[in-house]
């Protein structure tokens, strides 16, 4: 019987459910039997793989759901785990992968394994995760990008106006492992006061003390304009991005991993911020309160949007015409006009094979005006007025600071 498997790696986003029920319902019409290998790649290499036949009315039941009906791992295979033994046991012609950048790596890797020992098994990727730093085409997202902007933006609103009727400051911290499209769509969507996210800072050394820089910047801009309140949002990856010393130098306590990192997942991020702008403010004589807020996991299992819902149907149904077209290797996914297309994995690797992350494009003009434009934050003009806040008010001008 003709066989096809399907597997998901990383973390869940919402969609996942859709694709899989998509690919499993449209190769079940074709007679197909369509195999759920659990637990991602860990699963498809192990000696004793926990493997699940799907039926057409499992799938028929369970494509508008968050979460995932097939279980996760971010198990990164090393090359000499890789095994031919799951797809000539079970006959498998297609591995559907599932998942994120590693995924996508890993899908690379095993593209090339299974080239090297002649193996007649066509690999393809769908795209997934809330970080939206797959490299499609511009303005094409990743799948469960869309419902997990929705959703945070529906949290920042109420956040919003809980700071306005409190008249306190939040950081909103968002999910962005790299690349920060999450906080800034957040941000911009209900016009926060500041975002903060990594690509802001090309070609800038980024350090803790600009990013609580930035923060005070935009407090005291606010109070400029009569406004004690505010919502600043920030990317998490902007933690990915600063040197251990200057986490260390924070004054936050960690526990550190086995190669001495401080182990940021076990610390609340924007606590962190919110300690660090707290602290600021009162040396510098500034009254408010600040609140964290951490905006991640709460995104990633909620039932897909109707966009997501869409789009993912497509892309499954993608999967099927690239498959039948004997394409492989690639990542599924449509151009702006949602014709589906094929974007090898080889194209789009760095010289180590892993699929290099798309970043908030700072250049482009929608992204420069609202940064420009949008945000609140010292200039120039304002040295006279802020100096009711701060006794050197450049130090703390966009200008000065993002140099």
């Amino acid at each position: 019987m003709k066989t096809i498997a399907i597997l998901c790696g990383g973390g869940p986003a919402p969609g996942i459910n859709t694709v899989v029920a998509t690919v499993a319902k449209i190769f079940m019409k074709d007679n197909y039997r369509v195999l759920a290998i659990h637990e991602g790649y860990k699963g498809l290499f192990s000696e004793n793989p926990d493997i699940e036949e799907l039926t057409f009315e499992k799938a028929d039941m369970m494509f508008v759901l968050g979460g995932s009906m097939i279980r996760m791992s971010r198990h990164k295979p090393k090359d000499e785990e890789f095994s031919d033994r799951l797809f000539k046991q079970y006959g498998i012609e297609l591995l559907v992968t599932i998942g994120g950048d590693d995924t996508a790596s890993t899908a690379n890797r095993l593209t090339k394994f299974l080239k090297q020992h002649n193996l007649q098994v066509s690999n393809i990727h769908v795209p997934k995760t809330i970080d939206n730093d797959l490299p499609l085409q511009e303005g094409v997202p990743t799948f469960g990008f869309m419902t997990a902007k929705e959703m945070g933006v529906n949290i920042a609103k109420i956040i919003k106006s809980e700071a306005s009727t409190t008249q306190n400051w939040y950081v909103m911290m968002s999910m962005g492992r790299e690349a920060g499209h999450l906080a800034y769509e957040i941000g911009k969507s209900i016009q926060s006061a500041m975002i903060i996210i990594p690509e802001m800072f090309e070609g800038i050394d980024m350090t803790l003390d600009k990013i609580v820089k930035l923060m005070i910047s935009s407090v005291v801009k606010r109070r400029i304009h009569g406004r004690k309140f505010g919502v600043i949002v920030v990317s998490e990856g902007i933690f990915h991005c600063l040197r251990d010393a200057d986490i260390e130098a924070s004054g936050i306590c960690f526990t550190y991993d086995a190669h001495g990192h401080p182990e940021l997942g076990e610390v609340g991020k924007a606590h962190i911020l919110n300690k660090l702008l707290c602290k600021k403010a009162r040396e510098l004589g500034i009254q408010m309160t600040g609140r964290p807020i951490e905006v991640g996991y709460s995104l990633r299992c909620v039932d897909p949007c109707a966009e997501d819902l869409s789009y993912c149907t497509t892309l499954g149904v993608g999967v099927k015409k690239l498959y039948e077209a004997g394409i492989t290797g690639c990542m599924v996914s449509v151009d702006i006009n949602r014709k589906i297309v094929p974007i090898y994995l080889s194209d789009v690797e760095d010289e180590n094979g892993k699929i290099r992350p798309r970043l908030v494009n700072m250049h482009r003009e929608e992204v420069k005006n609202t940064f420009t434009d949008m945000l609140f934050y010292l200039t120039e003009d304002d040295r006279e007025k802020a100096k009711t806040y701060l006794e050197n008010p450049e130090e703390y001008e966009w200008a000065n600071i993002m140099k």
